[in-house]
């Protein structure tokens, strides 16, 4: 009689597991309220996960974008350079001047050091 009522007792368990299971009782009774705070923390830290995962990509598209923003300035002043040198030649410096009309001449002679002797 020990053996029928033990194994009796066993089914009733075993039915009675399932019938929570199958219910989610025994997910939010059991499981979850007994780990409620091992929930809460894995919840928040993979809110935190996400958080970073958008801060990585914002910084990650700014740093693009400045990469860019670089080489185009780069870009320009590497043109606004050549400009300037094209512009500070000889002949272009005269060829300005006599445009402009400012009166200015090309000097014919080298220029020369004056000495002053004390």
């Amino acid at each position: 009689m020990a053996e029928g009522s033990t194994g009796q007792n066993n089914k009733k368990k075993t039915g009675s597991f399932l019938k929570e299971l199958l219910s989610g009782s025994m997910i939010t009774e059991k499981i979850i309220l007994k780990n409620l705070w091992y929930v809460l923390l894995i919840t928040l830290l993979a809110a935190i996960y996400i958080g970073s995962r958008f801060n990585a990509e914002k910084i990650t598209r700014e740093t693009t974008r400045l990469q860019r923003e670089v080489r185009e300035l780069r870009s320009e002043s590497l043109a606004t350079s050549a400009e300037l040198m094209f512009i500070s030649r000889q002949s272009e410096v005269y060829r300005l001047v006599k445009e402009k009309g400012l009166n200015l001449e090309e000097m014919r002679t080298p220029p020369y050091k004056l000495l002053v002797e004390k």
